[in-house]
């Protein structure tokens, strides 16, 4: 029976400020936000997902006004049984993306919608999401992400409360570039415990390199980002021969070619491509596949809210592969509340519900002090 077409949008912007600015390389940030977006079908059945919108600061507000603007037109007649969302909308808005000069943005939106026609497909189907992505919902492995050098203590022990022994610390700025600050995480680890490096594309060739000597009696489990993510691939393959240190990339790939150019390269050895960034569920699902049928692990990078993270463990239970889910461990109310069950791991993992589509509605009526705006529009 076919899937009655898409009627309704609505798209939810949340923002939370932060007490003091949160440093990172790109600079500071003052609020952490969340651009959820909700679809529903003429029959009532919905779906969510999230788009990517966390810089520039104020970058937020922009893809909301952005958002209900120029979806509407583009997911004019699609429903849950449009085969492959991203790319059908992605191409509707490719002129947009070509006389505004932002490939970015428009690509964080189609890869939103094509997450909540995604849920709403496995919620009509009564499916997990997982299980409509060719897995089954069970529990994925997790690492703590965000650990500040400043913080990086206090951050590992909530953390490690939460049940993570697997923590991913920001370096390539501040004092030293946070170098003795990780050498000292590093140190403090217990039994059992490991450390992971994100540099999030500070350095050039010559710079990451002295920093791979320094770093290599840490023995992280990989660098991420120590290069532009648009380094040439011949630095990225000369890095890689350079030291032992396993590399990681892939939140800042765009398209398929890069990605392809990625796993084929041969210098990584984690891909991580973030859904709610570029490609939604089904282009990641087939970037993530071909990552793991040529010995990569796909990691799945994700910085947001919960309704993106959580779709993002789901993908990652269908693609297996032993790979881990990013969860930031910087304060941010709108990843734990719209996770629809907290951070807190269980027996080491991240649980999923085992229940149609995300498994779960995102609570918005307990942030509803954080909610910036709300705007609907009909199909």
């Amino acid at each position: 029976m076919t899937a009655p077409a898409l009627s309704k949008l609505e798209v939810f912007h949340f923002r939370h400020a932060l007490p003091e600015p949160l440093v990172t390389v790109m600079g500071p940030l003052a609020h952490r936000p969340a651009l959820l977006v909700r679809i529903e079908d003429a029959e009532g059945a919905h779906g969510w997902g999230e788009i990517w919108c966390n810089f520039p600061p104020g970058g937020d507000l922009y893809r909301a006004q952005l958002a209900i603007n120029v979806l509407p037109a583009a997911l004019g007649g699609l429903s849950a049984d449009t085969p492959d969302p991203f790319d059908t909308i992605l191409t509707r808005l490719h002129r947009l993306a070509l006389q505004a000069g932002e490939p970015g943005p428009v690509a964080q939106l189609a890869s939103g919608a094509d997450i909540a026609i995604h849920d709403l497909r496995a919620r009509r189907a009564g499916r997990p999401l997982a299980e409509l992505l060719g897995g089954s919902a069970q529990p994925v492995e997790a690492y703590a992400s965000g650990i500040s050098p400043e913080a990086c203590a206090d951050q590992v022990a909530r953390m490690r409360g939460l049940g993570y022994r697997r923590f991913k610390q920001r370096i390539g700025f501040g004092p030293d570039d946070g170098l003795e600050s990780a050498e000292a995480t590093a140190a403090d680890l217990r039994a059992g415990e490991a450390l992971m490096l994100d540099a999030n594309q500070a350095w050039d060739l010559d710079t990451a390199r002295r920093r791979c000597d320094r770093l290599a009696a840490v023995a992280p489990v990989w660098l991420e980002e120590p290069l532009p993510a648009d380094a040439p691939p011949d630095h990225w393959k000369d890095l890689a021969r350079a030291t032992d240190i396993p590399l990681a990339a892939g939140e800042n790939l765009r398209g398929a070619q890069a990605f392809d150019a990625a796993i084929s390269g041969g210098a990584l050895r984690y891909l991580q491509p973030d859904i709610c960034k570029w490609g939604g569920l089904s282009a990641t699902a087939r970037i993530a596949r071909d990552a793991v049928a040529r010995g990569m692990v796909y990691c799945p990078h994700f910085l947001g809210g919960g309704v993106g993270l959580v779709a993002s463990a789901h993908l990652l239970a269908a693609v297996g592969g032993g790979g881990f889910l990013e969860v930031d461990s910087s304060e941010n109310p709108l990843l734990s509340v719209f996770s629809g069950r907290g951070l807190a791991l269980e027996e080491g993992r991240f649980p999923l519900l085992n229940a149609p589509g995300l498994g779960f509605d995102p609570d918005t009526a307990a942030v509803a002090d954080l909610l910036t705006s709300h705007r609907e529009a009909r199909l």
